[in-house]
């Protein structure tokens, strides 16, 4: 039954009866699907509707009448505004069945190509505390409750640091607890708010464009290294070396302290000097028995004990004999090259990315790894008949592209390289399994293997392994 309500109508007494894309669940009235945040299989709920398209409906729960017996109580005061964790009221189970559905559903919708049978998922096994990166903005437009807003009076506390509330650019909500990262990241980020604070530091204006505080990086390694990254958008040094100093004094446990100044448009740091105040300029990971450099702008899977079982996938299925040569696509910093240079002939990586592969070499220096070679450039320019000439074709190749999958032309190379077999790590298995249909022309899909790095998402990674047609 349906409540007009304005263009939007009002729905009642709709049960929620599955998990959808991007972590809603979805409801199906009159022949459409309506997708809705934060609620649960089970749920019977009121929902205004927000958004209509042709074949789909977007809306918000207004009204419970019953809950689903598979709810659990959020163990997070910010779930439902942060945005970042929206499964926290569905046990770790059930977020799992969830994500094994994902992968079937993306690989039999879109690749329609044979596919074996899915292996079931490896979980986390933590599933708090399990990121080693976070990223927290400053911001002097705070996200108010709803109960703050009926007060109906002015709010001076306007300063924030935290994460961005979703599809709202300017407003950031003031986080207090994140279970995302051990909690010695929440010491460090509340003392740089308590302490920018009571020295009347500004926050940044992102829609103006002043302020002295931009963003605040902090990363950390297995081993218990931690580094502090302070972005700073006005180049005020007095105030600069007051709040380093104060956080170097304070937390003896910081391995490497740096800071930048941005004040260009965006927030990316890709393209800033990051200056190092105290400590190393880098953090050491470790990954069975083998270090890993990992500087202010390197990439590395933000799980790292499931980067670990990741990577033992991969290299499971590789099958190694130590015969092969092996190329690693989008090799990042090399941790995936490194990790199975003992098991191979040789290996050579490829990344997009100068300063990454930088890293990489270094990191093989670190690790005494002579038979590994890395090569900067765009995958689709460098990937080509010469390279292959020159360096010999692969007996194996590992791909793990970002999210929007591999361009047509490395897919082109890569049937051209005729190697044996294709290891394809996806964070997308939407666009992994478009890519799948592809690499069909000469490859047959044997083993998937879905690994949850992000408990409490709707982020899944997928591993595939395809071997030569006969």
């Amino acid at each position: 039954m349906a409540r007009r309500n304005k263009k939007k109508p009002l729905l009642e007494q709709v049960e929620i009866t599955d998990i959808g894309s991007e972590g809603k669940a979805l409801a199906r009235v009159e022949n459409k699907v309506v997708f809705v945040p934060y609620t649960a299989p089970g749920d019977i709920v009121d929902i205004q509707v927000t958004r209509k398209r042709k074949n789909f409906l977007e809306g918000f729960v207004t009204k419970y009448h019953k809950y689903s017996e598979d709810r659990i109580d959020a163990f997070c005061e910010h779930f439902g505004t942060c945005g970042g964790c929206k499964w926290q009221h569905l046990p770790y189970e059930i977020q799992l069945k969830a994500k094994q559905q994902q992968v079937a559903d993306n690989l039999e919708r879109i690749a329609k190509i044979p596919l074996p049978e899915i292996s079931p998922i490896m979980g986390s096994a933590k599933t708090r505390y399990y990121r080693n990166k976070l990223e927290f903005t400053f911001s002097n437009r705070r996200w108010l409750t709803k109960e703050e807003i009926e007060e109906d009076k002015t709010h001076e506390d306007l300063y924030a640091l935290g994460f961005h509330v979703p599809k709202l650019f300017d407003k950031v909500l003031d986080i207090n607890t994140c279970y995302l990262q051990n909690d010695f990241s929440n010491k460090i980020r509340n003392e740089v708010r308590d302490f920018a604070l009571k020295n009347n530091y500004t926050f940044f204006d992102i829609r103006n464009h002043h302020g002295l505080l931009r963003n605040l990086i902090i990363r950390n390694t297995a081993s218990g290294q931690w580094m502090v990254i302070v972005v700073f958008y006005e180049d005020d040094q007095d105030k600069r070396e007051k709040l380093l100093e104060h956080l170097k004094n304070t937390f003896p446990e910081i391995t490497s302290l740096n800071y930048i100044i941005n004040s260009k448009a965006n927030d990316s740091i890709a393209d800033q000097q990051v200056v190092n105040y105290a400590g190393t300029d880098h953090l050491l990971e470790e990954m069975e028995g083998l270090q890993f450099k990992i500087g202010p702008k390197s990439f590395y899977q933000t799980n790292s004990d499931q980067a670990y079982e990741l990577y033992k996938v991969a290299r499971n299925f590789a099958g190694l004999t130590g015969d092969e040569t092996v190329y690693d696509l989008y090799t990042g910093t090399g941790t995936i090259a490194n990790f199975l240079a003992s098991k191979a002939k040789n290996v050579i990586g490829i990344e997009y990315i100068e300063e990454a592969v930088e890293d990489a070499r270094f990191n093989s220096e670190l690790n005494k790894i002579g038979n590994t070679s890395f090569y900067a450039g765009d995958m689709r320019d460098l990937l080509n008949r010469e390279f292959f000439e020159t360096h010999g074709k692969p007996e194996i190749i590992i791909t793990d592209p970002p999210r929007a999958g591999m361009h047509q032309d490395v897919v082109n190379a890569i049937l051209e390289s005729d190697s044996e077999k294709i290891v394809y790590i996806s964070c997308n298995p939407a666009t992994q399994a478009r890519d799948l249909a592809l690499l069909n022309a000469k490859y047959e899909v044997k083993k998937i293997q879905p690994v949850d790095m992000f408990p409490h998402t709707h982020h899944i990674e997928n591993v595939a392994l395809l071997e030569k047609n006969i």
